[in-house]
This record gives structure tokens, C-alpha cells and sequence, in this order.
């Protein structure tokens, strides 16, 4: 800026002369000061108090205010204008958002809604009054530090003696200038629980608990500083085969942005949903109706993975300390919260020890005072020089108990008793009025003496007051990952044009290949021997003559691919199975030996590993003498992508047939259920459920009596009260007590599942029936424990063999009483003995992972049912031989 706009011109139009008042350099601090401003006096809470300046005044002036009815909320923030230089909107918005924290304000009328996002009505509709909880933890003015308004004209406090750790228990948010804050609220007893072990010297940890319930991850909390995260998710369930219900709600959002998450969603084609229904009230009922055919289970994840049903909080603890931003843990918080909390209690009992101690001082007085009738030396007194040295002298022989020295302001107060309380003066109340006083003040001392297990009482005795019904409302779990790619609706179609080398989604007119998502790989193999993965797009080049087209699975090890090829121009055959696991896109993967011209002969993509028989047929050339045989690719070891192969033949290959359409050569797949994530996987995490082939299912058993099968699916969900979940075996029968309702009787059943498909029940639909044990041995014993009936003695155990008690019979059968005894409990014993029947193993080939066979001839590696092993021979014409 030049110098002549850096000065400021005026005018003075009455004797036209000009005055210039130079501002230079008061405009390089206005900025700084203008952010120190919405720093320290808007957007970020004290760590003292934990309000900000406008909630700080909002709680003095309710105290002002407070006779302990309701006032209108538009009055508390008329009042609060007072002490706050802002308008009455910014008052209102803040005096709401305490209030919704159903903490320090006990509100009446309509204060909106945190789950809907409804808002309040307006300050002049709704009313307030000081909650219980905050007459007894905020305010002592006694203890509080005060200062003049902004305006001048009234005093109001620079912290406010909160002695709880308030700000972590309703959280913080704001924004300043250059500088934000975002400490998340936390549980109420939880908070009170570490205060003890901070003041008991022991370790603790703390988590955010959110007013919304839900469910979250903390894994990467990071004590609330920077660069934590926090993952929230809805809670969300299946209502019934065609229908999902949303029952909790990630913090920060509320139920319209959560249904237009879901919406928009549904509108990009990422999920596929019927219909929504909200039937939110004073809890979370969202109906996410599906269309037939849709996995429910799936689409729970695409929730998570595609909608605000799964949200991200970066916490960010920033704090106001001696007028300075300051950045800090939650652990950290709740140290300084319940170490300031202390010396505010210490210095109550200081202040109260005083009071005592003068009230003391002043009963003694006014004992010696009536019972030597020392009121009679001043009567004949005429100046109040000689009253003050009569009373003064009448006292001297009767004060070497006292605790403190006889001063002018006690005489004077004793010549202010009246006649009327000398003349009723009792000397043993009195007496007792100063023991009182005198175990009062040992009681203080005691308490300051002990003032760290005061402080833990004081704390104990907040929680019981005031902490039903704050027990924990969000569920901590460790969140899986959802991959998107496997639960996102394929919305479009793909095609290939195989000529002319193109694949895409705009090529309507060419052959249509599978459905797909926007997000989805492709993987191409050509007639030349390359593979390529390539992004899904509208129209993509890949090369011509395409022989096969794929949605890619990354890490996909079971798909196999089966695949003979001709090595250069002229060249010999060979042979190789493998899989593709992982890839760089757009990167284009030689298969052959790296010869041009080099072509491939047969090629199949296998799911499971399937292996087929095929015909290698030669052309007749010279004395060749065997041009037809069968190769079986279960004799061929699955090996990486770059390996050569096994040779087939060093002659000219005339054309190969499939002959027999294979079985799957791989290994059962194992599956683990990892119980931290409540989810299945294939890595190894958690209890090995078993190991499963094509049409093994899982059986899955609930506490409410519910039994079904599932495949064995990544995707799976399961319910919170599920008791039993294993490999099912269809022949192996389910033992069950249960109570029914109804009779009110115990009742023993056998049964097998009828209905893999379908969820059922097993114990009666009365509410008050319930399961209360369940086996899957073969042979199961019960153990029932009789209650004692009066003036009886209590009967034996009895011991039940479930297997001899009843048969076998339909699920839906009652069964057989178990006794018309009173049952004290019901427990499962050790199973009798029984030899499961043994399973037929499958076969099992190894993958070995990106091996190269460098010569021509391979071993087969012995299998495990005790074959020998095969070696692979070529003879002078270029054939395998197995010996």
C-alpha cells in the first residue's frame, strides 16, 4: 500500500481546512487481533469450566435467575445479553444445544430433535430452569473469580467452580480462525469412574459415548488428538426376510441426511432398496425395504460402505488455558479436570473451616458474654469508648481458650444481642451449639486432612445421585473392513466386441458378457496369450481377439485358470494351470514363453479349480504315430502365472476338444469366525469353523430359538444372541430344553433340519417361552438341578441322556415334559462317547505362487489318499506319458 492511501483524509467543510490522521500500522494487528478474539472469547471452551464464553454467561445469568420454576427461554437470553456482546439468535442456538444434552438444563416445550434434526421452537415457546445436577456441581461464589462485563455495568464470572469433568461429558465444537476444536462427549459414569482411578493412582482410558447410540470403532481414537479418527456406524439388523431396520444412528448425523445418503445411493445404482419408511419417534426406526432377490446381508454392508450409515470423526482436543490455545489428550483432560476439581474442594472446606470456626469464636463470645453478665459493666458507661474497653476488660479472665484475639468488630457485635435472647439465654444450647460446631470443624479437618479419599466420596456420591440411567448408550466393537467391489449392486451391463478387441458398457450392440458395477475390474485374456486388468469403463482397447472376459477378484486364489498354448511361430505346445491374484492395472502380462507369435490352443476359467479332460488332436505330419490322446489337467500342478508350463507336444497341434468337464482340485476351504468383528474370514483370523466345499452350509442357532443354515459367505452377518454357529451336518440331530410359556413346563426335543433355506423356531411363540439349553453331539446329557420346595428337602440331581429320553422327531413337535418338579437351572455335562462318521476327503492340489519351470518335465507331488506319485515323461513324438 503507498503511503498517501495509508493515510486517512477529512474534510472539514466549516473553515476548509484539511486535518490527516495517519493510521499506519494499527491495521497489522487487527487481523491477529480479530482471530485471538474468536479464539479466546467465541469458538474454543476453557479447560477450567469447559464452557465457552457465550455458554459460561448463559449458566450466570440462569443462576440469576433461578427461584427454581421454569422462566421462558426468551427472558434467560434477554438477560444473558447483558453479559454477552452478541445478538440473541447466537444466545438462543447455544442455550439449545445445552439443553439437548439433557445435562445442566432441565427444559419443558419442544427443544427439537438430535435424531430427526427437528429444531427447537422458538425462546419465546420453550422454557428452562437449572438442572439439579448443575446447582450442585457449577456454581460457589464463594470459590468463583469474577470480572467487570464488557459493558461495565455488572460483574460475571472469568470460570465458573465446576467440579466435574463437564467438558468431556458434553463434548465441544467450533471453529475459530485458523484454529478448530472437536472433543467428543463421553460417558457420564464412565467419566466419574476414571476421576476415582486418577485420584487412586491408577491407570485409565476413556471413550466418546455418543447421544445417539450406534456403534463405533476406537481403534484409531488416538487419545482425541490430532490425527485420530473414529469410526461410527448405525446399528442396523434384519427385520425380516425383505426388510432391514435402521434402530441407531451415527453421531453427527440424524435421520433425513441418513435417508438421503440412502436415497442417493439407491439413485447411482450402488444399492438396490425398494422403499424407505421412517417411523422415528422417541427412538430410530428407519424400514429399508428390499426387492426380492436381494442379500440382505450385502446390503447391510453397502450401507456402511456407500451411505452415512458409517461416518468418520476426526477428533481434535483444543483448549483454552491462561488465555492461550492449547492442544491436548482426553486423558490429559480428565487429569487437570479432576486435579482442579480437587483444589476447588479444598478450598470450599478452607472457606467452610473458616465460617466454622468464626461461628465458634463468636458462640464462645457470646457464652462468656451472658453467663458473666459482663453486659452489666456497661451501664453506667456514657461514651462508646468506655463500652467497647468495660466489655473489653469484663472479658480478658475468659478468653484464653478462645482460638483467635478479641477484636473491636466482636464487641461490637456483642452489644447488638438483644435483651430479649439474654434474658432466654440457655446454657446448655449453647454448650451444644459449640460442640456442634466443634465436630464440624474436626470434621472439615479431617477432610482436608484426607482430602483425596473426600474427593473420591465426593465423586461416588455424584454417580449414585445423578447416574441412573447415563449407563454407556454406544456399542464399542472393532469394525471389518467392507470391500466394495463385493457388495456394491451391479449396475450395469458389460459387453465385448472379441474381433475387434473392445470391452465397455456402451456396447449394446456386441455380445453382453455379465452384469457389473462402476467400480468393478475387468480381466481379459487374448488369442495372442495376454492378460490385462483394466478399470470398468464406457468403451476400452484392449487387443484383438479377446478369448475371455471376467469381473477381476482381487486375491482370488480358487479361480483357476486351465490354459495350452503354442510357443512362437512353429514352435512346441505347453501346458499350465494358475491363478491370478494380484496385478497392476493396465499393465499387459505376457502368459506365453515370451515368443512371437505365439498362440493359445485352449483356454477355461475355472471358479473352483475344476479340472477337465480334453482331446489333443495333431496334424498328420511325417511318421508321427499316436494324433489323438487325452490330457487330464487334474495331472498338472496350478503354479504362477509367469511359469512355462509342461509340454504337451513339440508337433503341430491341429485342434483341442473338451472331453469331460472337471471337479474342483482344490483344498475345502477353511473359513475362521473372528469374534471381535463378529464377521467369517479366510485368513485365519479368530476360531476355525471348519472346512467347507461347495454345498456346505453353516449351522447358525439363536438364544430367542431361532435356527437356520447360511453358505458360508465373506458378507455374513450374524445376530448378537446367536449361541451355536458350526459346520452343518444335515444328518446330525439337534438336542434342545426349552420352557414353554403356555404350560409352563419344561420340554425336551430332538430334531433335524428340514428346511435349509428357511429360518425357523423351535420352542413355542408364547413370550414368556425361552430356550434354556442346546446341543449338536451326537449323544448330549443334561444335568437338572431341583429347587428346594419348603419344608422338603432338596431332590437329587437328575442326569438326562437327551438321546434315550425322546427320539427324533419334526422341528415343530412340542417333545417330551422333562419334569413337573420345580427346576432350580439346567446344565449341559460331558456328551457320552460316539464315532462321528468320516467325511471323504476331497482332493487337493498345492498352489504354488509365481514359480517358473524352466526345463520341460515336471513332477506331480504325491496326493494325500497314499497314491504314488506320477512323473511326466515326453517320448520321441512329443507325447506325455503318465508311469
Amino acid at each position: 500500500m503507498s503511503e498517501e492511501n495509508e493515510n486517512l483524509i477529512n474534510n472539514n467543510n466549516d473553515d476548509n481546512q484539511e486535518t490527516i490522521t495517519k493510521v499506519t500500522g494499527m491495521y497489522k494487528d487487527w487481523f491477529l487481533d480479530y482471530a485471538s478474539y474468536v479464539i479466546l472469547e467465541r469458538a474454543v471452551p476453557a479447560i477450567e469450566d469447559g464452557f465457552k464464553p457465550v455458554q459460561r454467561r448463559i449458566m450466570h445469568s440462569m443462576k440469576d435467575l433461578d427461584d427454581g420454576r421454569y422462566n421462558k427461554v426468551a427472558n434467560i437470553v434477554g438477560h444473558t445479553m447483558q453479559y454477552h456482546p452478541h445478538g440473541d439468535a447466537s444466545i438462543a442456538d447455544a442455550m439449545v444445544q445445552i439443553g439437548q444434552k439433557d445435562l445442566l438444563i432441565d427444559t419443558q416445550g419442544n427443544w427439537g430433535n438430535i435424531l430427526t434434526g427437528d429444531r427447537a421452537a422458538a425462546s419465546r415457546y420453550i422454557e428452562a430452569r437449572l438442572s439439579k445436577f448443575a446447582l450442585d456441581v457449577v456454581y460457589n461464589p464463594k470459590i468463583t473469580e469474577w470480572q467487570a462485563s464488557y459493558d461495565g455495568r455488572r460483574k460475571e464470572p472469568v470460570n465458573l467452580p465446576v467440579m466435574f469433568p463437564l467438558l468431556l461429558a458434553q463434548g465441544g465444537e467450533g471453529i475459530a480462525v485458523g484454529l478448530s476444536t472437536k472433543i467428543l462427549p463421553h460417558n457420564f459414569i464412565e467419566l466419574i469412574d476414571a476421576s476415582v482411578k486418577h485420584l487412586q493412582g491408577k491407570r485409565f482410558t476413556i471413550l466418546p459415548d455418543f447421544p445417539t447410540a450406534g456403534i463405533a470403532d476406537f481403534t484409531n481414537y488416538n487419545d482425541g488428538l490430532r490425527g485420530g479418527k473414529v469410526r461410527v456406524r448405525a446399528k442396523i439388523s434384519q427385520y425380516d426376510k425383505n426388510t432391514l431396520v435402521i434402530t441407531e444412528i451415527p453421531f453427527g448425523t440424524n435421520t433425513s441426511s441418513l435417508i438421503d445418503s440412502i436415497l442417493k445411493a439407491n439413485d447411482k445404482g450402488k444399492i438396490k432398496i425398494k422403499k424407505i419408511e421412517d417411523n422415528t419417534a422417541a427412538d430410530v426406526e428407519i424400514l429399508v425395504h428390499l426387492p426380492s432377490g436381494i442379500s440382505p446381508d450385502k446390503t447391510i454392508d453397502a450401507l456402511y460402505a456407500f451411505t452415512n450409515c458409517e461416518t468418520s470423526i476426526s477428533p481434535l482436543g483444543c483448549v483454552i488455558e491462561d488465555n492461550k490455545p492449547f492442544f491436548v489428550g482426553v486423558t490429559e483432560m480428565l487429569r487437570r479436570s479432576t486435579d482442579n476439581t480437587v483444589q476447588l474442594l479444598k478450598q470450599e472446606l478452607e472457606i467452610k473451616l473458616g465460617e466454622f470456626e468464626e461461628q465458634w469464636h463468636f458462640a464462645s463470645l457470646e457464652r462468656i458474654f451472658i453467663e458473666n453478665r459482663i453486659y452489666r459493666d456497661i451501664e453506667e458507661e456514657e461514651t462508646w469508648e468506655g463500652v467497647i474497653r468495660a466489655i473489653d476488660k469484663g472479658l480478658k479472665p475468659h478468653i484464653k481458650h478462645l482460638k483467635r484475639a478479641v477484636i473491636d468488630e466482636d464487641i461490637a457485635r456483642l452489644t447488638e444481642i438483644r435483651i430479649k435472647r439474654i434474658s432466654k439465654f440457655d446454657i446448655d444450647k449453647a454448650q451444644q451449639k459449640i460442640d456442634a460446631l466443634e465436630d464440624q470443624i474436626a470434621e472439615v479437618k479431617h477432610h482436608l486432612a484426607n482430602l483425596i479419599d473426600y474427593a473420591i466420596a465426593y465423586f461416588t456420591r455424584l454417580k449414585k445421585e445423578y447416574g441412573k440411567g447415563r449407563e454407556r448408550q454406544t456399542e464399542i466393537r472393532v469394525f471389518d473392513d467392507v470391500d466394495a467391489t463385493k457388495v456394491i449392486i451391479r449396475n450395469t451391463k458389460l459387453y465385448v466386441n472379441r474381433e475387434e478387441g473392445f470391452i465397455g458398457t456402451s456396447l449394446r450392440r456386441d455380445e453382453y458378457v455379465c452384469d457389473c458395477s462402476d467400480i468393478d475390474d475387468i480381466i481379459v485374456f487374448t488369442k495372442d496369450g495376454k492378460m490385462m486388468v483394466t478399470k470398468v469403463d464406457s468403451k476400452t482397447f484392449i487387443g484383438k481377439g479377446i478369448i475371455h472376459v471376467a469381473v477381476f477378484k482381487k486375491k482370488d486364489k480358487r479361480t483357476i485358470y486351465n490354459m495350452i498354448y503354442r510357443d512362437g511361430k512353429g514352435g512346441p505346445s505347453y501346458v499350465k494351470r494358475f491363478a491370478v491374484t494380484s496385478i497392476t492395472r493396465d499393465r499387459e502380462y505376457d502368459l506365453t514363453n515370451g515368443n512371437s507369435n505365439s498362440i493359445v490352443h485352449y483356454f477355461s476359467a475355472n471358479p473352483n479349480g475344476e479340472a477337465e479332460v480334453v482331446t489333443v488332436m495333431l496334424r498328420q505330419v511325417g511318421s508321427i504315430k499316436k494324433l489323438k490322446w487325452d490330457l487330464d489337467f487334474a495331472d498338472i500342478i496350478i503354479k504362477g502365472r509367469a511359469s512355462k508350463g509342461n509340454l504337451v507336444t513339440k508337433y503341430t497341434v491341429k485342434r483341442i476338444e473338451l472331453k469331460e468337464k472337471g471337479v474342483s482340485t482344490l483344498k475345502p476351504r477353511k473359513i475362521w469366525f473372528d469374534d471381535t468383528v463378529q464377521r467369517l474370514n479366510v485368513d485365519g483370523r479368530g476360531e476355525l469353523v471348519g472346512e467347507f466345499r461347495g454345498e456346505d452350509r453353516i449351522l447358525i442357532i439363536t438364544q430367542s430359538g431361532l435356527i437356520k443354515t447360511i453358505i458360508p459367505e465373506i458378507t455374513a452377518r450374524f445376530d448378537n444372541d446367536m449361541i451355536v454357529m458350526e459346520k452343518w451336518i444335515p444328518k446330525k440331530p439337534i438336542s434342545a430344553i426349552y420352557f414353554d410359556g403356555d404350560k409352563e413346563r419344561y420340554y425336551v426335543k430332538r430334531f433335524l433340519v428340514e428346511n435349509e433355506n428357511k429360518i425357523e423356531s423351535f420352542i413355542t411363540d408364547n413370550q414368556n417361552s425361552q430356550l434354556e439349553i442346546v446341543s449338536t453331539d451326537w449323544r448330549p446329557m443334561a444335568e437338572v438341578v431341583f429347587a428346594k420346595e419348603r419344608g422338603k428337602d432338596r431332590k437329587d440331581n437328575l442326569e438326562v441322556n437327551l438321546e434315550e429320553f425322546i427320539a427324533v422327531k419334526g422341528i415343530n413337535a412340542l417333545g417330551n415334559q422333562l419334569t413337573r418338579d420345580k427346576v432350580n437351572q439346567i446344565n449341559l455335562i460331558d456328551s457320552l462317547p460316539y464315532e462321528a462318521p468320516e467325511e471323504v476327503p476331497a482332493d487337493e492340489m498345492e498352489v504354488i505362487d509365481e514359480e517358473v519351470v524352466e526345463n520341460n518335465k515336471s513332477v506331480v507331488k504325491p496326493s494325500p489318499n497314499g497314491e504314488a506319485s506320477k512323473d511326466l515323461d515326453i517320448d520321441d513324438e512329443g507325447q506325455i506319458t503318465l508311469f
